[in-house]
């Protein structure tokens, strides 16, 4: 079978370093596909890709390609909120009305919310799955000594500034030797932030930050605006609670006391990352290993079965 599987991006997708999360996830799920199937992983669509009448596209985001490509069967990966407007704004409302297609959403929450205007073909939900470079990263976790860190890894940056204050205001004071650490995010005067022991590192590999997480005590994911978090994933996969407002796709993922915490409020935040700060050794090792327990239901095996049964069908 010859299936396309399309990223508009910029990225290299020729190597997994430094891959955003719609990135990484499309390489390894190509790779995988690759095992029983002819598969082409792009993000350009020269002549010779277009010549090709293809069995099956799959598109993360972008409705576009199904008007510019031949393809038997047509699936939409949708990673990302689809507004009407937006839409059209990208000259994808056309494209996403006139073609049957098939849509898989990253989580039940993106299912709700995306119109049911849209007339698709299928609509289903299969969730975002862990890079494989995350397996069996978690043996003898328990052996690496945790440290008051706190990770904010996730592009997003919106409340970021606000728990800067509540961290300086509220945490420095009492453990002054409490790092946060944020990745992703790289201001231009990030040096300033250093005296309160808050770091900024920019976009790394994500070796050196499953290697970070293992020293972490927590991370935080807002969940602002989130229709999954594969950053909160992973860090439940290196043992990391995660603490969080819960609102959009988080109310999925986090389950209080059990792989993170609920906070009902950013201006109480503080109060979770003192009782997590607090806890002992044994109730943090049971935290974490209850946290690691549930992320092992986004093993990329398990989330290929649903990939291979759908193509499949």
């Amino acid at each position: 079978m010859k299936i396309l599987i399309y990223v508009n991006t910029k990225q290299n997708l020729k190597t997994n370093k430094l891959l955003g999360g719609v990135e990484i996830l499309n390489y390894d799920l190509s790779n995988h596909l690759s095992k029983k199937h002819n598969v082409i992983l792009t993000s350009t669509l020269d002549r010779k890709i277009k010549k090709i009448k293809w069995d099956i596209i799959i598109s993360s985001n972008d409705a576009k390609i199904f008007n510019s490509v031949y393809s038997t069967r047509n699936i939409l990966w949708l990673h990302n909120k689809l507004q009407i407007e937006k839409a059209f704004r990208k000259k994808q409302l056309f494209s996403l009305l006139f073609n049957k297609i098939e849509t898989v959403f990253v989580s039940k929450y993106l299912d709700r919310t995306t119109s049911k205007f849209y007339n698709f073909k299928k609509r289903l939900v299969i969730s975002n799955f862990l890079p494989k470079i995350y397996n069996n990263q978690n043996k003898n976790i328990f052996k690496t000594k945790r440290n008051r860190k706190i990770v904010w890894s996730v592009q997003r940056s919106r409340g970021l500034q606000d728990f800067i204050h509540i961290w300086n205001l509220k945490i420095t004071p009492l453990y002054p030797d409490a790092e946060l650490h944020v990745f992703s995010i790289k201001p231009k005067n990030y040096i300033k932030y250093k005296k309160n022991n808050i770091y900024f590192h920019g976009r790394v590999e994500r070796k050196r930050l499953i290697n970070f997480y293992k020293k972490c005590s927590g991370m935080i994911c807002l969940g602002y605006d989130e229709t999954f978090c594969l950053n909160a994933i992973e860090s439940m996969r290196m043992g990391l609670p995660v603490i969080s407002l819960c609102e959009t796709a988080l109310k999925e993922i986090i389950k209080h006391n059990r792989n993170g915490y609920a906070v009902n409020s950013l201006v109480n935040i503080d109060k979770t990352i003192i009782k997590l700060f607090n806890l002992s050794e044994t109730k943090f090792n049971k935290l974490s290993k209850s946290s690691i327990d549930y992320a092992v239901k986004y093993d990329s095996k398990k989330i290929f079965k649903k990939w291979d049964k759908l193509i499949a069908n």
